[in-house]
């Protein structure tokens, strides 16, 4: 070969792909450091459940304090700013850091195994979600151990009283911050999502087949995207207010507080749908399978959930009836509001249609499934009142309002979401809770929920203003306090019981196989627990109940999968992401530079955005590289690549 052909035949040749610039990657699987260097869905998962269980219980403390207080008349236990102090954080903690990161949890671990992926779209960025929401509940309750004490200008932050002028303490700005960054990972995190779903669906999973709780998902995701930004911009301006001398709350110099109100429920109406419509999702798959039937009107069920989050943005100032919008918006806003609640009695009557003419099994997942049902519809009728806005104008800041809410995010989410965990706890850690001591926790809970906040409802209309630390004994609430504090710790026993089972159940509940329920969607066809791949062969879709489908054609989908697999281990096996310590890095860096923010510090607010973008940047560098895993016939892997050893 002559040298101009052969400079010109080197010339031609691929150039073999640079490899990233790597400065640590971990390769144990096992122990402390894999967990926090994990990129799989299935750990991002479980941490998220744990974290806001973990609130939860923490949250559910603050209750009992806040029913302890409110026991008896002019009780001392509490004083105002404790209280104040103790209903702020409750219901920042329930909302932001036990109700959303729980249906995170189950958007992680379920959705991708329903549509039929190995992983999220973008692996690395889930677990920055992951971490920048620690940093986030961190920078939140760290007040609690700092002098300037936790939070106490109410959940809702409503400004003026959140300024420098009435709290100069910087529990506000622990607050402002730390809700920024929940914010950033709850984008983050939707944004994943979004493009998973639509992007990584199994071949022949339709969107009018995706199961019902992955297109509440989607929708949920869609949600988050597009309402945080309206919160996004209120707390900029409440923290430029505090820290920089702005005026856009200042009455005194041209604010107008009313400005807060408007862009937090922008945000805080689709915030209600963020947190129920995940719930909807869990009985819509709950309920097929035990009443043995498919759902009753899917595309409705499904168009019903797109049309309440839509709705959802149209309906935010009846929580402002009385601030004097005028006749017009109050009219417009009140009809609003009562149109959303069509969409959302069309998926009751679907649900009871799924019920009606089923071969029904009352197990525990089930029984909490139809508690919601019936939780959420009392919710729903108060809710349906609040519309009307002389009627609202009465229960305005009463405790009626306190009823109706509860009856909607615990009667509704929570329920859902207590049945989530017994439903899909055998697939995520191959075991199944008693149904005894199931059933037991669930009429505890029942019992307790319905005690404490039902006579609210007659507290509220008999006058009782919600956000009071006491009240005088002649006022005619001492019995329904009393009554609502007996509840609230029957449901805290409840609530103590049912998580000691799961605890149990983890460590020496029974063992259970592949698709205990007899289920109907896809996570039920993999191993319990699923491995670290989740398919060992991605499924090919030929019905709407992808496994209810397999089970019936068990000869055909063989036959597909033999193939599939061959095509995929021609390909190289399968890909998987390596793991990486970047994310971790990039949310400490939010983390130091968000408390160094609050206290005016320059140079470490420098030292956390450096490490915050080192973080990023390195992470980026990685790229999409990975390692391939190569499995016998029984789904047990053979061997990884050698690069997986880099």
């Amino acid at each position: 070969m002559d040298a101009t052909v052969k400079s010109s035949f080197i010339a031609e040749q691929p150039k073999a792909p640079a490899k990233p610039l790597v400065l640590w990657r971990p390769s144990a699987k096992t122990g402390l450091i894999s967990w926090l260097t994990t990129v799989d869905h299935k750990r991002i998962g479980i941490m998220y459940g744990l974290f806001a269980i973990f609130f939860f219980l923490v949250g559910g403390i603050e209750a009992l304090l806040i029913r302890l207080q409110l026991a008896v008349p002019n009780n001392d236990i509490l004083t105002a700013h404790q209280y104040n102090t103790l209903f702020t954080m409750h219901g920042t903690t329930m909302i932001f850091l036990a109700v959303m990161p729980l249906g995170s949890a189950f958007f992680n671990f379920i959705m991708p195994l329903q549509i039929g992926a190995r992983d999220v779209a973008f692996p690395r960025l889930n677990a920055f979600s992951l971490w920048t929401f620690v940093a986030g509940a961190i920078i939140v309750n760290i007040g609690w151990f700092l002098p300037e004490g936790a939070p106490d200008g109410g959940w809702f932050g409503y400004a003026p009283l959140t300024s420098k002028t009435f709290i100069p303490r910087h529990s506000i700005d622990f607050w402002v911050m730390g809700l920024q960054l929940l914010g950033v990972a709850s984008i983050a995190a939707a944004l994943n999502f979004i493009v998973t779903i639509i992007n990584m669906r199994a071949p022949g999973l339709t969107m009018m087949r995706l199961p019902v709780f992955t297109w509440m998902t989607l929708i949920t995701s869609f949600l988050i995207v597009l309402s945080f930004p309206a919160i996004t911009i209120a707390l900029v301006e409440l923290m430029m207010d505090r820290q920089f001398g702005t005026n856009f709350f200042e009455v005194s110099n041209g604010g107008m507080p009313i400005l807060w109100q408007h862009l937090f429920w922008i945000f805080g109406h689709p915030e209600v749908y963020i947190l129920i419509l995940p719930a909807m999702g869990i009985v819509s798959e709950i309920l097929p399978t035990f009443a043995r039937k498919p759902l009753f009107g899917y595309p409705i069920v499904v168009f019903s959930g797109a049309c309440i989050g839509f709705l959802g943005f149209a309906v935010w100032s009846h929580h402002m009836f009385t601030t004097g919008m005028g006749t017009v918006a109050t009219a417009a806003f009140s009809l609003a509001t009562m149109a959303i609640a069509v969409p959302t009695g069309v998926k009751i009557f679907n649900w009871i249609g799924t019920i009606w003419g089923g071969h029904l099994k009352m197990r525990t997942p089930m029984m909490f499934a139809l508690g919601f049902i019936w939780m959420f519809m009392i919710g729903g009728f108060s809710g349906v009142m609040h519309s009307a806005a002389p009627a609202d104008a009465q229960q305005q800041d009463s405790y009626f309002v306190i009823a109706h809410f509860h009856y909607v995010l615990i009667g509704g989410s929570i329920f859902a979401l207590l049945a989530a965990i017994h439903f899909w706890f055998p697939l995520m850690f191959g075991r199944k809770v008693s149904e005894f001591w199931g059933k037991l926790s669930f009429w505890a809970i029942f019992v307790g929920f319905n005690v404490t906040f039902f006579p609210m409802h007659f507290l509220g209309l008999n006058g009782m203003p919600r956000r009071t630390f006491t009240y005088d004994g002649n006022m005619g609430w001492n019995s329904a306090n009393l009554i609502a504090t007996v509840g609230a710790f029957i449901l805290g026993v409840g609530i103590a019981l049912y998580f000691a089972v799961v605890i149990y159940t983890f460590f020496k509940g029974e063992k259970t196989g592949r698709d205990p329920w007899d289920g109907r969607t896809l996570e039920w066809s993999i191993d319990t627990p699923p491995r670290e791949y989740n398919f060992a062969v991605i499924p090919t879709v030929h019905a709407r109940d992808a496994f209810w489908y397999e089970k019936h054609h068990q000869a055909e989908i063989a036959k597909e999968k033999a193939e599939h697999a061959q095509a995929e281990d021609a390909h190289g096996g399968i890909h998987m992401p390596f793991q990486s310590v970047w994310p971790l890095v990039a949310s400490v860096g939010a983390l130091i530079g968000g408390i160094a923010a609050c206290y005016h510090n320059l140079a470490w607010s420098l030292v956390g955005l450096v490490i915050l973008l080192a973080g990023i940047f390195l992470w980026a560098l990685e790229g999409a590289d990975g390692y391939h895993i190569h499995l016998d016939k029984d789904g047990n892997i053979l061997d990884e690549d050698a690069h997986a050893k880099h």
